[in-house]
């Protein structure tokens, strides 16, 4: 779609150094004329877009309808006190600019209709109904659109991607070509080439290579990529008639040429009644996935029904969206539903309502990837569903009172309706040491903060957060640590 405006494309090697040895340069000029649209500015929203502003696009938008309330600081890291009543939006896109000022980046709060989203390259939505997700996909699976919808739910979060019915990736796994030093190739039907024995080779039956250097059956070097099989520790055959080619000599290089791959996705609409096969996160929780695929549309239902979410603690509200998701699993084909694991639903309930820091973190890591992912065709993308949790973090909910959960009129009521009371508590009063504040560390001072690890207004005092790092600043750290800007260089 970009390909006149890629190929003019300057691309500011000192900033993204690190991002061209794992992309490519004509990935990065890809990224660099592609335009996003990042719907929903909560705390997920928000680290999607901080994500896509550093990898260098051309513009983001960031979109949403929604004023600022107290319960949006549990997440929005870009959002302050001070910003409640304001558009969630347009409260933090200055801050998001700051980020990247070679991104053009922009507040809406328009309908999301056909004429906006054609704008756009890749369209994200992070606080939208099903109903609307669905509409909107329809239209960009359409239009050539890729799209993507994910949602957290406390300590639970599902992402769904569609990048239409044909999508090539260029480059599957971003791994370096496999190679070998030639030591003979036989002539015949079915020709025998055999490399030297210092390294064991990896070429697999299927795969297709080129030669290069070859003296002596000079045809092989400019021929197309030709199929390998039989494929041993130091050597394999050619599916190619070599006998009137000319006698081997010596020498030769044989590359393996990385065949691009091409994938059909699903609209939301069928893929909600035909998932395929969940990406896995955790092999221990093999039968997760189909669980939480059913009960992320009963807490839609439950949303749609009564216009909130479910509230933390509250059994009637967890019954009702596990009959919900009985009723949702009954409905779908006979080889897709299978047995729910009713404690999970009943814990999904009681985090229906919070949006956590952490878990945004992460997911917004996850979710920036595949924005790259579907404007730069390399590495595979997310095929189509992937539902994560940490179920192991919660507290045995059966064994505390209701109260432990109910809210404080705090920014961390989130948290705390997730957790109870006394473990904000303890965080309040937690005594932290960080060493290093790089990539990873800035990540971890914005979450710790987030949630509330020494600060006295979380209910305790005396907590405190130590840093140190004897590193200083450079351009290269700005594409991807966020916490420092141009004036902080040296």
């Amino acid at each position: 779609m970009n390909g006149d405006k890629s190929s003019k494309m300057v691309i500011d090697e000192d900033l993204h150094s690190r991002q061209l040895a794992v992309y490519g340069r004509e990935a990065m000029k890809r990224m660099a004329s592609s335009a996003v649209l990042i719907s929903g500015a909560n705390g997920l929203g928000v680290e999607i877009a901080k994500n896509a502003i550093l990898a260098g696009l051309r513009s983001v938008v960031i979109h949403d309808k929604k004023a600022v309330q107290l319960s949006d600081l549990s997440a929005q890291f870009y959002l302050t006190p001070e910003d409640i009543g304001k558009n969630r939006a347009e409260a933090c896109k200055d801050k998001l600019q700051e980020l990247n000022t070679a991104v053009a980046v922009k507040a809406s709060t328009t309908d999301l209709t056909d004429e906006f989203l054609k704008l756009f390259e890749v369209v994200v939505l992070t606080d939208s109904s099903l109903e609307e997700a669905k509409r909107v996909d329809n239209f960009c699976h359409a239009s050539g659109i890729s799209f993507i919808w994910a949602k957290t739910h406390g300590v639970f979060s599902a992402v769904f991607t569609d990048f239409g019915p044909s999508f090539t990736v260029i480059d599957v796994n971003g791994e370096e070509p496999l190679t070998g030093i030639v030591a003979s190739i036989t002539s015949g039907t079915v020709p025998l080439v055999t490399c030297v024995e210092d390294e064991r080779l990896q070429f697999q039956d299927g795969q297709t290579v080129t030669f290069s250097e070859v003296e002596g059956m000079t045809q092989l070097n400019n021929h197309r990529p030709i199929k390998v099989k039989n494929c041993k520790a130091h050597s394999f055959e050619l599916d190619l008639d070599t006998s009137r080619f000319e006698e081997y000599q010596r020498g030769g290089i044989v590359v393996q040429c990385k065949e691009p791959k091409t994938l059909k996705f699903s609209p939301l609409t069928e893929a909600l009644q035909q998932p395929g096969e969940f990406l896995m996160s955790d092999f221990a929780k093999f039968d997760r996935p189909p669980t939480l695929h059913v009960g992320f549309q009963a807490m839609e239902a439950f949303q749609a029904e009564h216009g909130r979410p479910p509230r933390p603690a509250d059994a009637s509200d967890a019954e009702q969206v596990l009959q919900l998701a009985k009723s949702i699993n009954a409905a779908l084909p006979e080889s897709v539903h299978g047995e729910l694991g009713e404690g999970v639903l009943r814990a999904l309930a009681h985090c229906g309502g919070a949006e956590l820091n952490p878990m945004a973190a992460m997911l917004g890591g996850v979710v920036g990837q595949e924005v790259v992912k579907a404007i730069s065709g390399k590495f595979h993308p997310i095929h189509q569903w992937f539902y994560f949790d940490s179920m192991e973090s919660l507290p045995e909910l059966d064994k505390l009172p209701a109260e432990e959960f109910a809210p404080l009129g705090s920014r961390y009521d989130a948290q705390v309706g997730v957790f109870g009371r006394s473990l904000q508590v303890k965080l309040a009063g937690l005594k932290l040491f960080l060493v290093g504040a790089g990539a990873l560390g800035c990540e971890f001072i914005k979450n710790f903060a987030m949630m509330g690890i020494a600060c006295p207004d979380a209910g305790a005092e005396g907590g405190s957060v130590t840093v140190t790092d004897d590193d200083t600043i450079e351009k290269s750290n700005l594409s991807r640590q966020f916490l420092f800007r141009d004036w902080d260089i040296g």
